[in-house]
């Protein structure tokens, strides 16, 4: 083999882009995307035909034709997306990581004129938004304005920024849906099924279709209204395994397949949970019309479901060898923009002009990386001990010998997340410092079938964390891990199933990272923030346990780190945000304190202008400088002098 590869900064990982999730204007003609202005990424537009080569100036107006019409030097911008007729260009923020999303305004005629906060409460949360096709200039939000554990239903003028109520939530609806001619809601029945139902004279409720909790972790998701406002395109496992695409006549109730794979899911509901990852129904940004349905195996797969888009698709998907992420385009659907999943070249950026059949590539995200020097990640199938199948990402540095290396075992959070074959920034900061990162889609992941998810009811602690024992146990058996040199790390369930690892098997791990993890599975399920509480019932109350209940109540105990403390013996590192909402900072205090109390070995990083993920480029930067410091001393990797 030869010598390992140049180290690579940790800046030039988790640094911001120099542009990022570009989406075309409906006129065709311009660009939205993410840029950084004084550290933090704002939105830009730049002319689709312009000169995109050439250098930005990146404050105001260049040569080359961008233009910056946001300026928040507080916290990057993640999500926008452009209005309906293209006439504004709205964005969501919040503050210092509380998710207490806002919903702002800037209009791109006026770049010079500051956004407008359209939902300026204090301590208000946006819960959703509506951008209906044939209301150009309104918007139906969800907002919990009238008490923190309910959303209400309003109608906002996004010209004026007036708030018109339309409905109140009498304490039981979950979610709302505004038809051209209608109100739809989602409530929760004792027991936790889902109901559809037509919201008519005040409260009272005509029910559609009720969704059995079984089914339903969070809800039917996704849930996108037709075009003529009689049906519902919904994620549905009726009667199956598989999550396939049908429609949900609102009349009559009934559901009439559109579409499925025979093997791989609908791919949701991580798209509804993280904007990064792209929306299992592809449709129309202007007339809401299905163009097709995304499914995620090893690799994904994509149906065209409209025959336009079916001429399309070919063409944007041999742009790249990776998988088609977020697409917009243009009211004709006759000029695209798109980037691309990859597991080294992530997010690269194309238009495609169909009526001409010419394109070209507008950018890479991180022109500074080079694919060559990044690691492949490789799609694997390991097997629990109980015959159950584990798909699993394996990513070995390049340039030396896989063998006896050094090793994370990296876990997503959720538990009802996925990770899949992409780029991960930590992944590949951890391949290029010399280990072999080695992530699990345990049971509980969602995308898998109904069978997988459920699998992990009742097995915090349990079984979810056999499975990651045997996955460890398969690679080393093949030769690649070192096994004295294994760190446990990974967020949120992550951060949880890393301090499982260091309490519960102390022996296997040689560090342990726990980011915003949960400790105690009690003051979890008890602390759900209010607006979420009625939610929860078929995810925390059903996998984790009830508290209510004395007896689920010890066995939650019992499968709490936090019990557990004294056994840690593997040095521990702690990160956490001060502003999580999710999992309380107290979650790693009480860890924190439990072990330096005995004189164990802790560090523990705690960053006050964030909450459950840090989002700033200089948080992350100090996040995983520290982390790199303290897998190099306790698992003999590499780590950067300038850290």
């Amino acid at each position: 083999m030869t010598s390992p590869s140049e180290l690579i900064a940790v800046e030039e990982f988790f640094g911001p882009p120099t542009r990022s999730r570009a989406r075309l204007s409906p006129n065709g003609r311009t660009v939205a995307y993410l840029a950084p202005w004084r550290g933090r990424l704002n939105v830009f537009l730049r002319e689709v035909d312009s000169d995109w080569a050439a250098l930005d100036d990146v404050p105001g107006v260049d040569a080359s034709g961008a233009r910056r019409v946001t300026s928040d030097t507080r916290r990057n911008i993640d999500t926008f997306f452009w209005t309906v007729d293209g006439r504004y260009l709205l964005f969501q923020q919040d503050t210092d990581g509380d998710e207490n999303w806002h919903l702002h305004r800037v209009d791109p005629g006026r770049p010079d004129e500051s956004a407008i906060d359209l939902t300026p409460f204090e301590g208000v949360r946006l819960l959703g938004a509506q951008l209906p096709p044939d209301r150009p200039g309104t918007a139906f939000v969800h907002l919990n304005k009238r008490r923190p554990d309910l959303a209400d239903l309003f109608e906002l003028d996004l010209a004026t920024g007036r708030l018109t109520s339309i409905a109140e939530n009498p304490g039981d609806v979950v979610q709302w849906l505004h038809t051209p001619d209608r109100v739809l809601v989602f409530t929760m029945a004792e027991g936790g099924d889902h109901i559809l139902s037509e919201w008519t004279n005040g409260d009272r409720r005509r029910p559609i279709a009720r969704f059995p909790g079984t089914d339903v972790l969070f809800g039917v998701l996704p849930a996108a209204l037709t075009p003529d406002g009689t049906g519902l395109w919904i994620g549905s496992s009726r009667g199956s395994d598989r999550t396939r695409l049908v429609r949900l006549d609102l009349s009559a109730g009934e559901q009439t397949e559109v579409d499925s794979h025979p093997v791989f899911d609908l791919d949701t509901p991580r798209p509804e949970a993280d904007p990064r990852f792209p929306s299992s129904l592809i449709l129309h940004p202007g007339t809401g019309e299905l163009l097709g349905a995304r499914y995620l195996g090893a690799r994904q797969e994509i149906h065209a479901l409209d025959p336009h888009f079916a001429t399309v698709l070919p063409r944007l998907a041999e742009l790249s060898d990776g998988d088609l992420a977020h697409v917009s385009c243009d009211s004709t659907a006759q000029r695209w923009v798109v980037d691309f999943t990859h597991d080294r070249d992530p997010g690269v950026t194309w238009f495609y002009d169909h009526a001409t059949g010419r394109a070209r590539r507008l950018f890479r995200p991180f022109p500074h990386l080079d694919p060559g020097r990044l690691a492949p990640v490789t799609p694997i199938t390991l097997t629990a001990r109980d015959g159950l199948t584990l798909p699993c990402h394996l990513t070995l540095p390049t340039g030396i010998e896989p063998r006896k290396l050094p090793t994370v075992l990296l876990v997503h959070g959720g538990p009802w997340y996925r990770d899949s074959w992409g780029y991960d920034p930590e992944v590949q900061l951890l391949a290029n410092r010399g280990y072999a990162v080695l992530q699990v889609d345990v049971r509980g992941s969602a995308g898998y079938g109904k069978a997988h998810t459920q699998a992990a009811i009742g097995q915090f602690a349990g079984r979810m964390h056999d499975d990651l024992i045997d996955a460890l146990d398969q690679v080393i058996d093949q030769g690649y891990t070192d096994p004295d040199r294994v760190a446990i790390y990974g967020s949120s369930y992550g951060g949880y199933a890393a301090l499982v690892g260091a309490a519960f098997t102390p022996d296997r791990f040689a560090a342990a990272i726990s980011y915003t993890g949960m400790s105690d599975l009690v003051d979890l399920v008890e602390s759900v923030v209010p607006f979420a509480r009625r939610s929860v019932e078929n995810s925390y109350l059903r996998y984790i346990g009830d508290p209510d209940n004395p007896r689920q109540r010890a066995d939650m105990f019992a499968r709490s780190p936090i019990t557990r403390v004294d056994d840690i013996t593997a040095p521990v590192l702690l990160i956490h945000g001060a502003n999580d909402v999710r999992v309380h900072r107290r979650h790693s205090d009480r860890i924190a304190d439990a072990l330096r109390s005995r004189g164990a070995e802790v560090e523990y990083l705690l960053n006050e202008a964030e909450g459950h993920w840090f989002i700033n480029p200089d948080s992350n930067i100090e996040l995983y400088r520290t982390l790199e410091r303290f897998l190099a001393r306790h698992l003999g990797g590499r780590a950067s002098t300038a850290s």
